[in-house]
């Protein structure tokens, strides 16, 4: 399983994995070498460090993509002064993918499955930066209601993500694994978090999923409006595996902590559900020096940046280089490879 490739192998060091992986994308840096690349190419190599402007795809308003793309343009604000970054928020994954490789954008997050799933001619220009945190998937539903298994969903009107979101790649996957058509068997909204947690609130939905890092902020403000209560979802992980399709192994069993959201959790009990890793990505031909520059940022400014999103915390410069199913950039490897002896 591609799950098992996302993980550290054990005994395997920095410096062979990368060694390994030089060989898949040696063409691709020979092009990169040779000239390919934006109006800031040549202002990244300056000693003063880069300078110009770029743009970054987040998420959807109040998911953590979005918070933590604004705290990580804070940070690089104040230690790369000559780099001006642009935030643009977008419907998700898919979204994401579609605007680097149109190049409206040169950096976005993804998750894996959605990075594997990505159908398009110039898919072989993605880049990866860095593996960051894991996506939790949450059903969400209000306190006193029927549902208790993703089953139970029949029939029901069901927030499922927008149509370029993660979340909704996911969440279809979920309900066949349960074995629900969601095309036939639930009354899908497509609408983002926080319209869904609005909807859910006004009774206009009986359900939301939600795929995103613990805790997220909407799900929080919505637990201080009414009481909601999350749904075990970690039995469909072995299905979820069995389904055909690019990037169902980048699922796996995890577990939503019983102190992630006290609120909903009073009793603190941990909620069994699946997770994905999220990727930090770009294109092959964004400057390598700007891109050794964003992949220091975002290893150097965890412990700030964690303090207020606690899925950041769990970057991890021992993990951030398994980025399956794309190869690392090559500023990206120059970076790895200069902190380790």
């Amino acid at each position: 399983m591609a799950a098992a490739n996302l993980s550290p192998r054990p005994g395997a060091g920095l410096r062979a994995v990368l060694r390994g992986r030089l060989s898949r994308v040696a063409a691709v840096l020979l092009l990169v070498a040779g000239g390919a690349g934006g109006w800031w190419a040549s202002s990244a190599r300056s000693a003063s460090g880069p300078h110009g402007r770029v743009a970054f795809a987040t998420g959807v308003v109040g998911g953590v993509y979005d918070r933590y793309g604004v705290l990580l343009q804070q940070y690089m604000g104040g230690h790369l002064p000559g780099l001006k970054v642009q935030l643009d928020n977008s419907e998700g994954s898919m979204d994401n993918l579609e605007r680097l490789v149109s190049g409206r954008d040169d950096f976005a997050v993804a998750t894996a499955d959605a990075v594997a799933s990505f159908d398009s001619p110039e898919k072989p220009r993605l880049r990866a930066i860095a593996r960051l945190y894991d996506d939790y998937m949450q059903l969400v539903v209000p306190a006193d209601s029927p549902v208790h298994s993703v089953a139970d969903l029949r029939g029901l009107r069901v927030g499922v993500g927008q149509s370029k979101s993660g979340v909704n790649l996911v969440t279809r996957r979920l309900l066949e694994a349960a074995g629900l058509d969601p095309d036939r068997d639930v009354r899908s909204g497509a609408v983002s978090v926080v319209q869904a947690a609005d909807e859910l609130q006004a009774k206009q939905l009986d359900a939301f999923f939600w795929s995103g890092g613990l805790p997220t902020t909407a799900l929080s403000d919505l637990s201080e409006r009414m009481p909601i209560r999350i749904v075990p979802m970690g039995d469909l992980s072995d299905r979820l595996h069995q389904q055909a399709g690019p990037g169902v192994d980048a699922y796996r069993a995890a577990t939503i902590p019983a102190d992630a959201y006290p609120d909903v959790q009073p009793e603190r009990v941990a909620v069994p559900t699946v997770a994905v890793p999220n990727l930090l990505v770009t294109r092959a031909d964004v400057d390598p020096a700007l891109v050794e520059a964003l992949t220091r940022a975002v290893i150097d400014s965890r412990d700030d940046i964690g303090r207020r999103v606690h899925a950041a915390q769990l970057v991890d410069l021992r993990t951030a280089v398994y980025t399956d199913p794309l190869p690392l950039h090559e500023g990206a490897e120059r970076y790895y490879l200069s902190v380790k002896p």
